[in-house]
C-alpha cells in the first residue's frame, strides 16, 4: 500500500503501535510523534527469536537486517508497519514489504523517503564511544524533533563508513575519536537518499568500510575502500566473528590508531 503524506498523517491516528523498516519520511514520523504512537524500529533485534523463524518468508542467504525485521514483525503486536522503499533503501525492502503484507493481518504501508532537509551530523563527528553514538543515531529515527544540545566537533583519528551493523559489538573496537560516514551519516541527517553524503569519506584517516553481508551496499563499500588510500573493507552477516574482530583490531593497530 502506498500513501501520500496527507493520507499518512490522517491514517496514523487509528494506530497505537507501529513498526518501521528503514527510515520512512519525516511526515510519517512527525505524525506518529504528534499522535503519541509507540514506534518500533524493526531493523533492530527486538525479540528473542531465532532468525530461522524468518526462513519461511525470506531466503537464509539474505540481508540479516531484513530477516531481523521479519522476525520482529511476526512476533510483536503492531497495528501497522511503514516501510521505506524509496531510493534510500533497496529492492530487498520492497520485496520484504510485499511478503509481509500477505503474511500479516495488519497494513504494511510502503513509503518513499526523499527528504532533503538536513538535520546535521553532530554525533557522527563527536568524541564519544562509537557504540553509544550508533545507538543514539538509530534511536533517532523514531523522532522528528531537531537535535538538542549537540556534542561539539572532534577531530577524527579513524573512520567507520557504512550502515549500522546488526551486531553492535564490533563498534567497541574503535576509538572515541572515530568519525562515522556512509549511510549512517545520512541516517543522522535524516536524508537517507542523499547518495552524495553517503559516498563521502575522509582520505586523511584510516577507515573501515563496513556493510552487512548480502546487502547491495557491499558494492559501494568495496568500491570506496579501493579509492581510499588507507582502508579496510569488511562485511559481516548476523554476528561479528572472531576473524572480523581480528581484522579490525589489526588494521587499527597497524594504522597507529590508539584506543
Amino acid at each position: 500500500m502506498n500513501l501520500d503524506s496527507a493520507s499518512i498523517a490522517a491514517g496514523l491516528s487509528r494506530f497505537r503501535k507501529i513498526g518501521i523498516i528503514g527510515i520512512p519520511p519525516l511526515d510519517v514520523i512527525r505524525a506518529a510523534n504528534e499522535h503519541g504512537l509507540v514506534i518500533y524500529d524493526l531493523d533492530e533485534p527486538l525479540v528473542r527469536e531465532d532468525l530461522e523463524t524468518a526462513s519461511p518468508f525470506l531466503p537464509r542467504v539474505y540481508c540479516a537486517i531484513l530477516r531481523t525485521a521479519v522476525v520482529n514483525a511476526l512476533h510483536l503486536e503492531l497495528d501497522a508497519i511503514y516501510v521505506d522503499t524509496g531510493p534510500g533503501k533497496c529492492d530487498c525492502a520492497l520485496h520484504t514489504a510485499t511478503i509481509l503484507a500477505e503474511a500479516l493481518p495488519i497494513p504494511v504501508i510502503c513509503t518513499k523517503n526523499t527528504d532533503k532537509t538536513g538535520y546535521g551530523t553532530p554525533l557522527c563527528q563527536a568524541r564519544l564511544p562509537l557504540f553509544d553514538r550508533m545507538q543514539a543515531i538509530t534511536g533517532g529515527v523514531k523522532s522528528a524533533a531537531a537535535y538538542d544540545n549537540p556534542p561539539p566537533f572532534s577531530a577524527p583519528t579513524a573512520g567507520f563508513w557504512g550502515v549500522p551493523p546488526r551486531d553492535f559489538s564490533i563498534l567497541e573496537l574503535f576509538p572515541e575519536t572515530t568519525h562515522i560516514y556512509g549511510w549512517t551519516r545520512c541516517m543522522e541527517n535524516k536524508t537517507p537518499a542523499d547518495h552524495a553524503l553517503e559516498a563521502a569519506f575522509n582520505p586523511e584517516v584510516p577507515t573501515v568500510f563496513f556493510a552487512q553481508s548480502f546487502c547491495a551496499k557491499t558494492a559501494l563499500a568495496r568500491y570506496l575502500a579501493k579509492k581510499h588510500p588507507h582502508a579496510l573493507y569488511l562485511d559481516v552477516d548476523v554476528h561479528t566473528t572472531g576473524s572480523a574482530r581480528a581484522k579490525v583490531q589489526a588494521f587499527l593497530e597497524l594504522s597507529g590508531v590508539g584506543p
